[in-house]
């Protein structure tokens, strides 16, 4: 994560105050707005893309949202619901038609079934798992492309790591750079997470700091619903000691510092510290991201409609983001993977949880984006993803991970999932892949989650096999995969 520090500094522009050697090292990166913002900007100008690319949808996508449905949603129970099979495989939610002709949801996703014809649907996610399929190694996988080579007899993961292979949205901002005054990668409203193991796979890795995601996680509980109406950004403003005009002064003394100083110029002339310097300065004195953070202006009927929920608003403030030029935004299901009430991991207590708590954010969050995005003209640039780490188990009460089930729960499951893809040239109503009749392995298409990675790349012109060097300066794909051609239109 990067924050903006609000130490405070001298003002070298007022003649009442002498300059200290500390007050000279400021100027350089300031030390109001501190030194990582110029760092990001100077990392991500200085990044390349490799590789020929080219090829239907190939960079449609201005922005990307991932709503990532943490915890591992039953796709029986949504998205992919079987008639004729045992009652111990059988949802026990009706299925109802969708706008696509043959194609059915579940009575849990009433609204999602009146704008399918917006996304295309994946019927056929799925991966053999290496050992245990727990959460965060899945998680890990979705994230980054790659599998972990150290988990825990009890499945866990160990934490974060400068050696971790890069979140995708922070290899999407170092090779396509923003060019707007905005934070290029924004993570909300609360981390990846595992039982302890906290946000694996959430960041930039061996890429650096400077490619972390800007974290916007509000105080409370995941049980607080209403945590989203109290965002604080206060990273985003000025001090109130320091006004803009002093702020611009500041640069204008820099800029008088670098003309007399010859050697420090020389030295210095591959940075581009005007370019950065006034990047990282637009950033805060623009107000362009602070104004994206102001839900508040939305309409009442609106915030409404996308859900007076932590998922809900995150999905709206997801749109306010792209809308203001942010490149990526990942919206982590609002609860811990491995826990109960609202969360995806259903064990036990499937169709109460799921009718009553998960399933209705979903349906009205992202069925309100979509029709969102396209009502704004966004959608044609805007990727938007829906996907989980995993699917459940098709039969009712049975162990496939270690953990306990009851009967009316199922457990984890990555041999056969759905996901949701829309926008940036994916086709519009249309179903990829197909399960068999047990919903338990794809019969047509399979797609690995590295698949929906490169697509993903893909769609914002970055081609897949594209070299990155982690902290042991080893060339790396940034995914082994090629992207669905066929998903796009």
């Amino acid at each position: 994560m990067f924050r903006l520090p609000g130490a405070s500094a001298k003002d070298l522009c007022d003649s009442h105050l002498g300059a200290t050697r500390r007050d000279f090292l400021r100027v350089g990166g300031s030390g109001m707005l501190g030194l990582t913002l110029n760092q990001v900007f100077r990392a991500q100008a200085a990044a390349e893309s490799s590789g020929a690319g080219g090829g239907p949808g190939w960079g449609k996508a201005k922005s990307v949202i991932l709503l990532y449905l943490q915890g591992g949603p039953s796709h029986l129970d949504l998205w992919d619901p079987k008639e004729n099979v045992p009652t111990n495989v059988k949802s026990e939610f009706k299925a109802i038609p969708t706008k696509v002709p043959g194609v059915h949801f579940t009575e849990l996703l009433p609204r999602l079934a009146t704008v399918n014809d917006k996304f295309t649907l994946i019927r056929s996610m799925s991966y053999t798992p290496n050992g245990l399929f727990n959460h965060t190694a899945a998680i890990y996988q979705m994230m980054t492309g790659y599998t972990t080579d150290k988990v825990s007899p009890s499945g866990q993961l160990e934490p974060p790591s400068p050696k971790d292979f890069p979140n995708f949205g922070a290899n999407i901002i170092r090779l396509k750079p923003s060019d707007v005054p905005m934070l290029p990668f924004v993570m909300l409203p609360r981390p990846l997470q595992e039982s302890n193991v906290v946000g694996k796979a959430g960041t930039a890795g061996f890429l650096g700091k400077a490619f972390d995601p800007y974290t916007l996680y509000p105080d409370g509980d995941d049980m607080d619903l209403d945590k989203m109406s109290r965002i604080r950004i206060d990273d985003l403003q000025l001090r109130p000691d320091v006004f803009t005009v002093r702020l611009q002064r500041r640069a204008r003394l820099r800029e008088t510092l670098e003309k007399q100083m010859p050697e420090l110029e020389k030295a210095v002339a591959s940075y581009q510290l005007d370019e950065y310097y006034d990047r990282a300065l637009n950033l805060i004195v623009s107000g362009r991201a602070r104004e994206a953070f102001a839900i508040e202006q939305e309409s009442a009927a609106l915030r409404d409609k996308y859900g007076r929920n932590t998922f809900g608003q995150s999905c709206l403030l997801a749109r306010r983001l792209v809308e203001a030029g942010t490149k990526v935004v990942e919206v982590i299901w609002p609860k811990v993977a491995n826990s109960d009430n609202h969360s995806w991991d259903v064990h036990s207590g499937l169709f109460t949880r799921m009718k009553d708590q998960a399933a209705p954010m979903l349906d009205n969050g992202l069925s309100s984006l979509l029709e969102d995005l396209d009502e704004r003209g966004l959608l044609d640039s805007t990727l938007v993803v829906a996907v989980g780490e995993f699917g459940r188990s098709p039969v009712k009460g049975v162990s496939t991970s270690g953990n306990g089930n009851t009967p009316d729960g199922r457990d984890h499951w990555p041999y056969c999932y759905s996901a949701v893809i829309a926008g940036a040239g994916i086709k519009r109503g249309y179903v990829h892949g197909k399960s068999d009749a047990t919903g338990s392995a794809p019969a047509e298409d399979p797609v690995h989650p590295g698949e929906l990675l490169a697509t993903i790349y893909h769609a914002v012109g970055i081609a897949p096999e594209t070299i990155v060097y982690n902290h042991l300066n080893q060339p790396r794909e940034l995914v082994k995969a090629a992207a669905v051609s066929r998903l796009f239109a």
